[in-house]
């Protein structure tokens, strides 16, 4: 074997800087989607403070809900900027920031708890959503918050990866963006009153969009993201356990007990 051989790259440098550059585009583009989609999805909250579709903020949780869509425009924000800083590499600044974002991601997770609690306690008990009463829905915030928290943690621990870390990122933020593509009427009248409903309440149209972004990740940069389509994979599996578990009545009753 020669020495030739022996250092030789399984792909041209150029083959290789073309790939990353993909790779970046398409996770500036990914997150630009989701902040337009979450921006869609909440626009009555955006620029009127009302509430889907259009109802007011119960008044003894309007800071709490104000709060937690403040952090989680503010984590949307970050998602996008991320990309950009190691395409500029400010690779310090990026660092920094990812601080901040862990920081900004353990707020989320208490305030959609908290949202998710108050909010079922301040909705008339005849109120159905997505076939569910407000108790059985208490499921669907809490549950997808927690979720979220989870892989904002795998991304942490694999910061080191970026190819896992990113895939992490994006799946945490996919977790989250059910409450913002449900809210949005066009997509989700395909749906309603269908056995898909049944099965994936929410959580549907938000299902979709991921599997084409895995599939649109894995045909731009020609390679199979596995990081990616694992965590899609899990979002699917979560998304229906979540929509039986809310229906059972063990759920009522932990969701009885959390509110009180």
């Amino acid at each position: 074997m020669t020495q030739s051989q022996v250092i030789t790259p399984d792909r041209p440098p150029a083959a290789r800087r073309s790939a990353s550059a993909a790779v970046r585009y398409f996770y500036t583009g990914a997150a630009a989607v989701m902040v337009v989609l979450a921006f869609l999805g909440f626009s009555k909250f955006y620029l009127h403070g009302q509430a889907y579709p259009g109802r007011e903020i119960a008044p003894p949780i309007r800071t709490l809900v104000i709060a937690h869509g403040v952090a989680m425009s503010a984590w949307l924000i970050l998602l996008l900027i991320q990309p950009a800083l190691i395409a500029l590499r400010k690779h310090r600044v990026h660092m920094a920031l990812g601080r901040v974002g862990a920081a900004l991601a353990a707020a989320i997770l208490v305030l959609g708890i908290w949202v998710g609690i108050q909010s079922a306690r301040f909705t008339p008990p005849e109120a159905v959503i997505w076939g569910l009463s407000p108790k059985r829905f208490m499921a669907i915030p809490l549950i997808g918050v927690s979720v979220f928290a989870v892989f904002v943690a795998l991304g942490v621990v694999y910061r080191r990866k970026p190819r896992i870390h990113r895939a992490m990122m994006i799946t945490a933020t996919l977790s989250a963006m059910a409450a913002a593509v449900s809210r949005i009427d066009a997509l989700s009248n395909l749906y309603v009153g269908t056995v898909w409903e049944q099965y994936f309440g929410p959580f549907l149209m938000t299902m979709v969009f991921a599997v084409a972004l895995w599939l649109l990740r894995c045909a731009v940069t020609r390679s199979i993201d596995r990081a990616l389509g694992i965590g899609v994979a899990c979002l699917l599996a979560i998304s229906l356990l979540t929509m039986q578990l809310a229906r059972t009545a063990a759920w009522e009753s932990f969701a009885s007990m959390l509110i009180g």
